[in-house]
């Protein structure tokens, strides 16, 4: 259990998860609760989705009843006893996938993506993804998400973007992360801080694309920029470098993007939303793709070869939900990136 939870729970015992229990004598002043959320309030390992699915699957009792409906009141005095059945083996499976680990512990890994690995199994990627390294990695050391033993995805990279990424091993880290990043970092110390390379420059230094985004009804791969409808996305950017001879228009630019909001390809799209899309973005920037023929060689040729966008993950920061410490993670560029950077400062 968390230091923090109140007199009258037994401690949680997470060397054992078969023989996971934890014991509650309800106080006063939290009778008549329901009892998925009183748990909720008092063991903070575990989500109320969770503890709403293991009072149905008959993992809690109140005095030895056994308790099956989670929105069962409870009543001053009463002894809550919950058990945690070990937790299913992963369904995708493990994968001796190398994997450049910058930071890891008992309850979570930070990891640096490198570009073409995708992060979760889905239609067309059921094998070779992050979710299948870090199970084979992790192995025992993940003690179940949801009841299940897999890494917990609280963010997500695209498939050719590379960088930073935290992921969860328990349910504890899971739910703190979580909620870090659906708070996007409005309250808390979430910070994620993106690098890109875009076609031409913006006429400001910096500025904020508040722009919704859906899927494109035209293209369900793709995401749009909707006017009504859609999620809320919210993109804050700054030019660090414009590249380009001195009396003409910039040819690219080096910016540092910073997320209010994480939507799917979002960076992406707002930045082909303006009119700057990322060099290399074949999905949102396919129209300037001749654009490299006017380039010198090397260059040309490591644009043209450059088959993915110019997009890494830079920075992230986040407290860590079991300490509370604040964990900062800076990420050197890959060395693709950085040989097309180096090119382009000797326009």
């Amino acid at each position: 259990m968390n230091e923090k939870s109140p007199v009258g729970v037994s401690p949680v015992d997470n060397d054992d998860i078969a023989q996971e229990q934890a014991t509650i004598i309800v106080d006063g002043a939290y009778a008549g609760n329901r009892i998925d959320a009183f748990l909720a309030g008092h063991l903070n390992e575990f989500s109320r989705n969770r503890l709403q699915a293991l009072i149905k699957a008959g993992h809690v009792f109140i005095g030895g009843r056994k308790i099956v409906e989670p929105k069962t009141r409870v009543n001053e005095g009463e002894t809550i006893t919950l058990t945690v059945p070990e937790a299913e083996p992963a369904e995708p499976q493990a994968e001796n996938i190398p994997l450049d680990i910058v930071f890891e512990d008992e309850d979570l890994i930070v990891i640096n993506k490198p570009a073409g690995l995708v992060v979760h199994p889905g239609a067309g990627n059921s094998t070779g993804t992050l979710v299948n390294a870090l199970i084979h990695h992790c192995g025992a050391s993940l003690s179940g998400i949801g009841g299940v033993k897999r890494p917990g995805i609280v963010h997500r990279l695209d498939k050719d973007t590379t960088g930073l990424l935290v992921v969860a091993k328990n349910d504890m880290a899971h739910n703190g992360l979580a909620a870090q990043f659906a708070d996007h970092g409005r309250t808390g110390p979430l910070e994620r801080a993106y690098k890109a390379i875009v076609w031409s420059a913006p006429s400001s230094l910096r500025g904020t694309v508040d722009a919704n985004l859906a899927r494109s009804t035209a293209n369900r791969q793709k995401i749009a920029v909707v006017k009504t409808a859609g999620r809320h996305a919210i993109t804050h950017w700054q030019i660090l470098e414009r590249f380009g001879p001195e009396d003409a228009e910039p040819v690219a630019s080096l910016i540092e993007c910073r997320l209010e909001t994480g939507r799917t390809h979002q960076i992406r799209v707002h930045m082909s939303h303006i009119g700057h899309p990322l060099l290399g973005d074949m999905d949102y920037g396919a129209g300037y793709k001749s654009k490299f023929n006017r380039f010198e060689e090397p260059l040309k040729s490591q644009v043209a070869d450059f088959k993915r966008q110019a997009l890494h993950a830079g920075l992230l920061a986040f407290e860590h939900p079991r300490t509370g410490e604040v964990m900062r993670f800076e990420s050197e560029l890959p060395e693709d990136f950085a040989s097309i950077l180096q090119s382009l400062r000797k326009i």
